[in-house]
């Protein structure tokens, strides 16, 4: 199976003890496809870069996690962008971010974009997120959007998670209208309460589930918890409590995303495919940054546990 996870890695910055820095790479889809590989599956980044050092240093990165970075771009002159994190006590994250001349902007008006977007209908799943939409003006989603539709008709599934940062949309009415074009092209959705109620306030669950159209809808709620409706179907799926003290949420979702994706691609049901999800993302919480070390990932054999769980 076949994956592209379509959208921008930055330069990470992340604040330490005494106003130190340490720099590493990230971003939500870019956190999900090492996250991806990492538990076996095949995975194409599509995205832009600049021909910097950086840039370079990004392409080693994702090759020595397994990744293919045949679909990345190469833009002359232009840079990556950056992005700085501040956790609290608790471990949640704040984030500041320079990105607005980023590399990955110009990915969907480049001369080889034509190739690129007809290019994803070789695929098996297509993964990006809100964040993805927001990188691009109105003609751009439209042509996203158009490319996902014709790879649906070629029988790529279309995954969409609802990663939301306000600070990319300032206009909200465009995102509503970005967010709805993404689920009516889409199999799968990965929501989140969180992300949802800033676009639809007040709104309960049972609501904002209904404004998906998707068949297949993760909605992971405020509590450790996620309900998954299929198949006209809906079932609450509690997290196990963390086994260590959380320090940075960073990628809690995109390690969620991977985990869950993987498992459904592997053949496991929803809610099995929702226990690994919940597994693999309480993993991450307990270190820093938004990719852990390779010896941090979660026991395999208990992973794999999960997804021949129960179906019903």
């Amino acid at each position: 199976m076949r994956i592209a996870s379509i959208g921008e890695c930055m330069i990470e910055l992340r604040q330490m003890p005494g106003g130190h820095l340490t720099r590493s790479f990230g971003g939500d889809t870019l956190n999900t496809a090492v996250y991806l590989a990492r538990l076996g599956a095949k995975v194409d980044y599509v995205t832009a870069l600049g021909d910097d050092p950086l840039s370079d240093e990004m392409i080693a990165g994702w090759q020595a996690e397994g990744i293919s970075t045949a679909r990345v771009m190469r833009i002359k002159g232009r840079l990556p962008g950056l992005y700085m994190i501040e956790t609290n006590e608790a471990g949640e994250r704040r984030f500041y971010h320079w990105r607005d001349a980023s590399a990955v902007r110009s990915l969907l008006s480049l001369p080889e974009t034509d190739a690129l977007l007809s290019a994803l209908a070789d695929y098996d799943l297509i993964y990006l997120s809100a964040i993805t939409l927001s990188l691009f003006d109105v003609a751009g989603r439209d042509r996203l959007i158009a490319a996902l539709q014709h790879a649906r008709g070629a029988g790529v599934r279309v995954a969409f998670d609802t990663n939301f940062r306000a600070r990319g949309w300032p206009d909200l009415d465009l995102a509503r209208v970005a967010f709805q074009d993404a689920f009516v092209v889409s199999d799968i959705v990965l929501a989140s309460v969180e992300d949802l109620l800033p676009l639809y306030p007040g709104e309960a669950e049972e609501k904002l589930l209904l404004r998906i159209d998707a068949d297949e809808v993760v909605l992971k709620l405020d509590t450790p918890a996620s309900i998954i409706r299929h198949d006209g179907q809906s079932r609450r799926v509690e997290a196990e409590p963390v086994s260590g003290a959380v320090v940075d949420t960073t990628a809690a979702g995109d390690s969620f995303a991977a985990a869950y994706l993987h498992a459904r691609l592997s053949g496991a049901q929803p809610v099995a495919a929702a226990k690994a999800g919940h597994y693999l993302a309480g993993t991450v919480v307990c270190h820093p940054g938004a990719i852990i070390p390779c010896e941090a990932m979660p026991d395999m054999i208990a992973f794999d546990t999960l997804m021949r769980g129960p179906s019903a």
